[in-house]
């Protein structure tokens, strides 16, 4: 379960609310879209390193590779 904490600044009284079903809802949707865009940041950087051993593979230099 998610809470807010609020804080009252004059008195310094914390108390703690639950969120919403609506604000559970944009977190959990904000959790899937940020573990999308790892997976496919990941996704990326597996094909560029795959995609460099085939270059070196080929024989090319690093500042031929670098070139490309």
């Amino acid at each position: 379960m998610y809470k807010e904490k609020i804080v009252n600044g004059l008195t310094g009284e914390e108390t703690l609310r639950n969120y919403t079903a609506a604000e559970v809802a944009e977190v959990e949707a904000a959790i899937v879209e940020a573990q999308a865009r790892t997976a496919e940041t990941q996704a990326k950087a597996t094909a560029r390193a795959s995609a460099l051993a085939k270059l070196a593979a080929l024989g090319l230099s690093a500042d031929e590779i670098a070139a490309l």
